[in-house]
Parts: C-alpha cells; sequence; structure tokens
C-alpha cells in the first residue's frame, strides 16, 4: 500500500520549467532547498571521491553561503595558483595566435593597396610609371571588360526589342479586335428596302391639260409628304 502511494507520488510529481521565479517566496523557499542540495551533493562527493571541493553562493540579498571539504583558504590559494599557472602555459600560443593575425593583417593590407593602384591605372591615373607590357596588360584587360559591357548591352537591348514586338502584337490584335466587332454591329443591324419614287412636278392649265411636266427620279427612303 505505501509502495503504491509512492509510486502514484511518483508520477504525479512534474518537471519543473527552468526559469527565473517571480514570485519573491517561492523564489526564497526554492533558493533555500536548492542550496542545501547542492551543499549536499558537494559534500557527497568530497566523500565518495576523495576530491577537494568548494562551493561559494551568494543570495539575492548578497548573503554568502559556503561549503568546502577542507579550509576554504587553501582550496582558494590552489585555484588561484592553478589559474595563473594555467594562464602562463597558455600564453605561449596566445602569442603566436595573435602574430599569425598580425602576419594576415599586413598581408590585407598589401592587397588592398595593390588593388587600390591597379584600379587608378585601369582608371587612366598613375600610368607615368607604367612599362610597356604593364599598359598592354592594362589594355588588354580594359578590352575584357568593354566586350562583358557590350554583350550585357546587347542582351538588355534584346529584351526591351522583343517587349516592345509583343506590345505591338497586343496592339494589333487589339485593333483586329476591335474591326471584327464593328463589322458584326454593321451585319447585325436591319437591312431597309430602297424605294423608288418618281415624283412629277408639272403647271395645269386652264382647260384641264397639263403642260411643261417635269419628272425627278429619287432612289431612297420613302419621303411622306404632307
Amino acid at each position: 500500500m505505501n509502495l503504491g502511494m509512492h509510486m502514484a507520488g511518483k508520477m504525479v510529481r512534474g518537471k519543473i520549467e527552468i526559469k527565473k521565479i517571480e514570485n519573491v517566496t517561492s523564489r526564497q523557499v526554492t533558493f533555500s532547498k536548492r542550496r542545501s542540495g547542492l551543499f549536499k551533493k558537494a559534500h557527497e562527493l568530497s566523500v565518495l571521491c576523495d576530491a577537494q571541493v568548494a562551493a561559494i553562493v551568494f543570495s539575492q540579498s548578497g548573503r554568502l553561503y559556503e561549503y568546502s571539504s577542507s579550509e576554504m583558504e587553501k582550496i582558494i590559494e590552489r585555484y588561484g595558483k592553478f589559474s595563473n599557472d594555467s594562464f602562463v602555459a597558455e600564453t605561449p600560443q596566445v602569442e603566436r595566435y595573435l602574430q599569425e593575425l598580425k602576419k594576415e593583417m599586413d598581408r590585407m593590407v598589401k592587397k588592398i593597396d595593390l588593388l587600390e593602384v591597379h584600379h587608378r591605372k585601369l582608371m587612366g591615373q598613375g600610368l607615368g610609371s607604367c612599362s610597356v607590357a604593364e599598359l598592354q596588360e592594362i589594355d588588354t584587360q580594359i578590352e575584357k571588360s568593354l566586350r562583358i559591357v557590350r554583350s550585357r548591352k546587347a542582351e538588355l537591348y534584346a529584351g526591351q526589342l522583343e517587349k516592345l514586338k509583343e506590345k505591338e502584337r497586343e496592339l494589333l490584335n487589339e485593333r483586329k479586335r476591335l474591326r471584327e466587332e464593328q463589322i458584326r454591329e454593321r451585319l447585325m443591324r436591319p437591312v431597309v428596302p430602297l424605294t423608288l419614287q418618281i415624283c412629277d412636278r408639272g403647271k395645269t392649265t386652264e382647260g384641264g391639260g397639263s403642260s411643261d411636266v417635269e419628272t425627278d427620279l429619287f432612289i431612297g427612303l420613302p419621303v411622306t409628304r404632307l
């Protein structure tokens, strides 16, 4: 029964997220428990493994808590001596690393200077000290650069020309569509038949006859006379 309750208690217990505890009371309780557990583990380590262990803890309020398996001063003194020895042993390696960095920096500065001089020469500056061979090399590089620039410019022109042709095709298609719509609209209009009219215009004499008759021929819609 007790074993079952113990197992149930273990199952219910979950992991605690490692972050700052905001509640002040809970933070103080946790600090006290964890500090005691830390010092207990330090003591076990020193006894089980015959090791010299020291732990120093300052609380949030600045209070000091410490544990040492032997005299704290001797452990701190030994730690300081070991740190100094390690620093002295690593000093040559650090110096060699700094020297390599300095050499690499000098090489990069020289490369930058050479690139700046070459750039000025390509721009036509500082050519007085150049030999014929150097001038020929600069001329070759400029010609090569010009070919690349011209090739790129030709590509851009070709692309723009293709866009203009595509725009022209779209305009022609639109014009064709509008013309077809106009033709369809004309075909859909109703057909009005033409009427042939002969209009007589003359003068009537007193004897009931007529003379001087004028005949006009009209082709078109019938005209209504009032």
